[in-house]
C-alpha cells in the first residue's frame, strides 16, 4: 500500500481475499491458492507493492496445500515474528516494507537445501514470468535462471 492509498482503495485493487490475508492475517484454504501448483519459471513478488520475494527456482511441492519454497530471494525484504495464535506457537513470515502477512516458516523443509519450508499464500504474491522479468523492472533476477 502506497502513503496515498486508503486502506478502502487497497481492498479494492487486491480484491477480498488478498487483502484479508494480507492486511488481517487470514490464511487461504488449502490447495485453493492460484500458484499451489504453478510451476513456471519466473518470481513471485508481494502482491501489494510488488517487492521480490521468491524465485520458482526454490519452490518445491511440499504436498501442503501451499506454494512452498526453501528459501526467499533477499532474506532483507522479510521480517520473522513469533506467532502464537494456534496451539503450537510458528513463525509468521511478513514482507518487510508493505508489512503483508505471506504466511509462516518451518524447519521441515528439504534438508538438502536448509531445511526451511516457506509456506505462503497465494494470494498474497503475483507471479512475474521469467520472459517478462526484464520489462516490469526486475530484470536483475533473471541471473536465478542461468
Amino acid at each position: 500500500m502506497s502513503e496515498n492509498e486508503s486502506a478502502e482503495e487497497l481492498k479494492q485493487r487486491l480484491g477480498d481475499e488478498a487483502y484479508d490475508v494480507t492486511q488481517n492475517a487470514a490464511t487461504e484454504r488449502p490447495f485453493s491458492g492460484k500458484y499451489d501448483d504453478w510451476w513456471d519459471d519466473g518470481i513471485f513478488v508481494d502482491v501489494v507493492d510488488g517487492k521480490p520475494l521468491f524465485s520458482s527456482t526454490d519452490k518445491y511441492d511440499a504436498g501442503c496445500g501451499w506454494p512452498s519454497f526453501t528459501r526467499p530471494i533477499d532474506d532483507h525484504n522479510l521480517i520473522e515474528e513469533a506467532d502464537y495464535k494456534l496451539l503450537r506457537p510458528r513463525t509468521e513470515v511478513r514482507s518487510k516494507d508493505a508489512n503483508s502477512h505471506l504466511g509462516h516458516v518451518f524447519n521441515d523443509g528439504p534438508t538438502e537445501q536448509g531445511g526451511l519450508r516457506y509456506c505462503i499464500n497465494s494470494a498474497a504474491l503475483r507471479f512475474v514470468p521469467k520472459d517478462q522479468l526484464a520489462d516490469a523492472g526486475y530484470g536483475k533476477y533473471l541471473q536465478l535462471f542461468d
